[in-house]
């Protein structure tokens, strides 16, 4: 009923148990530190929902001028957390629920809270949902967009596995064949260079969109924008030109988005970072078994994703 040196009023807890409670919940399940210490989560929730919004209420954004963000599942039924990075310092700066432009005016609102300043962000890296355009458009106008090269690369892997699909019909060889045609040519194994060469030499659409995207991906070398832009004009005509429909519609969607696509010429950022992040929120996300709330995954990103700092006994 005091208050003492050695813990928050109220709680139950020592600040050493705190702390403990905190590194625990770094990198294990919440329901495998509840177990440990004898306790119900929902008193390791309390301690968690404490310490990660003091944290983050003392973090200083006004040196954060490249940010990527991206999309990841956190619940069936098509429900979403947008994640904001630092791609200079790999830490989630924001999560939020959703994936509509709100979350771009959203993360402005918290970029501010935070001692930033939406002049001093430069770039933003993206894949192309209209709705993160849009919003980066209208809430961050002074910056540059670059669409993310792997999620373009990813659209024409999924052009060429449709092409496959729709051609196996009339040749069985092409079946069980789908990850030879996604992977790179440097990750193939003798066995699956050997079996790709003998499909190449049969002059299949799949092996004239495999073609492709393969031309595409010497794209992402270049350093001169100009030459990147000669290099993808040249690509786009002889996309449109192949009589190949999802390689067809593959280019239109470049086209469609071209200045987003050139910058990495000059910015070279992307968000393979935010790939690595989004598959260690899906990865805590399993072991935890749920969590029951949105609000407690954004609480685990923060923890495990945002580098904060916790003034507490060690």
């Amino acid at each position: 009923m005091i208050d003492v040196p050695w813990a928050r009023k109220s709680t139950g807890f020592t600040l050493l148990m705190d702390a403990l409670i905190l590194l625990f919940a770094q990198n294990m399940p919440i329901s495998g530190v509840a177990e440990i210490i004898d306790e119900h989560d929902t008193r390791i929730w309390r301690v968690l929902s404490y310490y990660i919004p003091e944290s983050r209420s003392k973090e200083d954004h006004s040196q954060v001028k490249i940010v990527g963000v991206d999309e990841t599942s956190c619940a069936k039924f098509h429900k979403y957390v947008s994640l904001f990075v630092d791609l200079d310092d790999n830490k989630v700066l924001y999560a939020c629920e959703g994936k509509d432009a709100s979350v771009i005016s959203s993360f402005k609102k918290d970029l501010e809270a935070h001692d930033g300043a939406s002049e001093n962000i430069e770039m933003f890296c993206s894949d192309m949902s209209p709705a993160f355009i849009s919003g980066i458009t209208e809430q961050f106008p002074g910056s540059s967009l670059t669409f993310d090269k792997f999620h373009v690369m990813k659209m024409v892997n999924e052009a060429v596995d449709q092409v496959r699909r729709e051609e196996q019909h009339q040749n069985a060889e092409l079946k069980n064949t789908r990850y030879m045609w996604l992977k790179n040519p440097s990750d193939l194994s003798l066995a699956e260079k050997e079996k790709l060469g003998s499909l190449k030499d049969m002059n299949l659409m799949t092996s004239k969109a495999y073609n492709f995207k393969l031309s595409l991906k010497d794209f992402w070398t270049f350093n001169d924008k100009l030459l990147a832009e000669d290099f993808l004009k040249k690509w786009y005509f002889w996309a449109t030109h192949s009589q190949i429909e999802p390689i067809i519609n593959v280019a239109k969607t470049i086209k469609s988005h071209w200045s987003g696509v050139i910058n990495y010429a000059e910015t070279k950022i992307s968000n393979g970072v935010l790939e690595g992040i989004n598959s260690m929120v899906q990865s805590a996300k399993s072991s935890a078994r749920g969590f029951r709330t949105t609000k407690n995954l954004i609480l685990i990103i923060y923890l495990r994703l945002g580098k904060l700092q916790f003034n507490l006994p060690t």
